[in-house]
């Protein structure tokens, strides 16, 4: 290979950078054993958020990025005890614990054979907190 540029060692200058290309699996399923387990990521749920909102006090202005951390810590520790291949969507939501009620729901188009979901919530005497992770196989 010949580049214009040499240094004084005789090496080219610009070293070029290969890139390693992957070659498809063409897997539409998960391998046995390997499907996203919607009780063991509730543990996670309830474990991270009873650790992190135990004592936090609700504040209008700080909700949004606690909200935030808690749905990229929630997707963190998630990641570790699911399945490869998975694609992961977290929702974190907070309020104010008052006198109202609150009703959550999702919709999605997925394979009720490879895909699922787990849910929580979490309330205290000045906050309540809903988090949902969606487990979509990528194919």
């Amino acid at each position: 290979m010949l580049h214009s540029r040499v240094s004084f060692s005789g090496l080219p200058l610009f070293q070029p950078i290969l890139k390693t290309r992957l070659e498809n699996t063409y897997r539409m399923r998960p391998d046995e054993g390997c499907k996203f387990d919607a009780g063991r990521v509730q543990q996670v749920l309830d474990t991270v958020l009873a650790s992190t909102l135990g004592t936090t006090v609700y504040s209008p202005q700080g909700s949004a990025l606690l909200a935030q951390s808690l749905a990229e810590l929630l997707r963190g520790q998630v990641k570790e005890v699911a399945p490869p291949r998975y694609k992961l969507v977290c929702q974190v939501l907070l309020g104010q614990r008052g006198q109202q009620s609150l009703l959550v729901a999702s919709r999605a188009l997925w394979d009720p054979e490879s895909d699922n979901f787990a849910s929580t919530t979490f309330s205290n005497a000045s906050l309540f907190a809903v988090a949902t992770v969606h487990g979509v196989y990528l194919e």
